[in-house]
């Protein structure tokens, strides 16, 4: 190996990253970032909630779809770990019982931090549309927005934009109405 050459990361050293790291793998890199601070986990478990009763569960929604925690994705070399992600079961079936996911989700939920963001918005954006992700919605606690993106044609195209507490309608979930506030760290009564 020259010294120009990078050794491309491999699965062995993601697994060898200490268990309160999150650790992906993007073209070759190894990435390793500190657990989300709590407005970041209080919005993905909002939406955890919000989404996946209705159609995890089927509880006041329609089911059908596999909604799943920061899952591992093994997306071809790469290995990302989205804050949540969801499979439409008409479209993928099942998913397996095992440590990783190597079926591409049809939504992805990547919550926004000062550390991630330029990461979740370029390369991980880049692999979803690679693998056909049809949406991904981005959730930024800090400034309380909710963007949407459809996928079309293998560009990310917007569909929407929602702000502060706004009560929405959002694809591929646009089923049940979800309320932003239940997001937003600041809007939490104790």
């Amino acid at each position: 190996m020259s010294n120009l050459e990078v050794r491309k990361a491999t699965y062995e050293d993601l697994v060898q990253v200490p268990d309160h790291l999150v650790a992906e793998i993007i073209d070759g890199v190894l990435y390793a970032q500190p657990r989300p601070a709590v407005r970041h986990s209080n919005a993905s478990g909002a939406l955890m909630i919000l989404v996946g009763g209705p159609f995890h569960l089927g509880s006041g929604g329609p089911g059908g779809w596999r909604i799943l925690d920061e899952p591992e994705l093994h997306l071809r070399e790469d290995i990302v770990v989205p804050d949540i992600a969801g499979w439409n079961l008409e479209h993928t079936g099942d998913i397996p019982d095992a440590a990783f996911v190597d079926v591409a989700p049809d939504w992805v939920c990547e919550v926004l931090s000062p550390r991630t963001q330029k990461l979740d918005r370029t390369r991980k954006m880049g692999i979803y549309a690679r693998e056909g992700v049809q949406h991904v919605w981005l959730v930024d606690p800090a400034d309380r927005v909710l963007e949407i993106y459809r996928l079309d044609e293998g560009l990310w195209a917007p569909a929407a934009v929602f702000h502060d507490n706004a009560v929405v309608r959002a694809e591929p979930f646009d089923a049940i109405q979800i309320k932003l506030a239940a997001l937003w760290w600041d809007n939490i009564k104790s």
